[in-house]
């Protein structure tokens, strides 16, 4: 689906289903340098279990058009211009690690539009390394390259996936690669300087989920403590073996503990 928001094209999956804005609804929210096919799985999951489905691409992202959201205050607000423009007067936001802050503030802003939050392979505050940072900004491949080798749990990195002749690692790096110049280091830049995650917290009025990989490296489980705290209706599901690329490496058990909010 193709709307208008701001004077720009914004897309977003819906399985190809009409949105009924007396359902239930749920937006997917993408990680940096990603776009809405992360979440296909999830959204094709809740639409047939009647929910509306909304798998958004940000701004600058995949089939949407406009300037890049530099911040994720910014994202947080167009989440809401998109719920605007769909009629959509309350729903729940699911989103990965760029997309987890996102929905983190979008609740704190906007109480009253959002009715639960899921936030997978997450953390807050969300530092980037110096070396990705650097190599995202030059649009230098290297960028793509650790953080795919970084985004897997070293077992997933030699395979494993339960479609066959899928390739994990390298569905992951395409992604990244077909990203237009300055995408990525434009989320990572976001992500690195968003410092209000855990003073916005505490502002979340509705149920939150937690959903992490216990071999995460990227934004380990040691680091989701103070988040944990700072929340004051939260659960948190711990995938085994799953690293921050849980969509694929657990698709499964992230849809069973997706179900305990959405």
């Amino acid at each position: 689906m193709r709307l208008a928001v701001n004077g720009d094209t914004s897309y977003c999956y819906t399985n190809n289903r009409e949105i009924d804005p007396l359902k239930e609804t749920v937006v997917f929210i993408h990680g940096s340098g990603m776009d809405h096919t992360v979440w296909t799985l999830a959204s094709r999951h809740f639409a047939r279990h009647g929910r509306n489905v909304v798998a958004v691409d940000l701004p600058g992202h995949g089939r949407s058009s406009g300037e890049l959201r530099p911040t994720i205050e910014a994202m947080a607000d167009w989440i809401i211009d998109i719920l605007d423009a769909l009629n959509i007067e309350r729903a729940a936001l699911a989103g990965h690690s760029l997309g987890s802050l996102v929905s983190l503030e979008c609740a704190a802003r906007y109480p009253g539009r959002i009715r639960a939050i899921a936030l997978v392979g997450t953390t807050a505050p969300m530092p980037v390394s110096d070396a990705i940072l650097d190599a995202a900004r030059n649009n230098d491949h290297a960028a793509f390259d650790m953080l795919t080798q970084w985004g897997y749990s070293k077992r997933h990195l030699y395979g494993g996936n339960r479609n066959s002749g899928i390739w994990m690692v390298g569905n992951t790096l395409r992604l990244y690669e077909r990203a237009a110049p300055g995408v990525l280091y434009n989320d990572m830049n976001a992500c690195n300087n968003y410092s209000n995650g855990l003073a916005q917290a505490p502002a979340v009025q509705c149920p939150a989920l937690m959903v992490l990989g216990a071999e995460d490296r990227l934004t380990p489980n040691r680091r989701t403590r103070p988040l944990q705290e700072a929340l004051p209706d939260v659960e948190v599901v711990i995938l085994p073996g799953a690293g921050h690329t849980i969509m694929v490496e657990e698709p499964n058990a992230l849809l069973n503990a997706l179900h305990k909010v959405l």
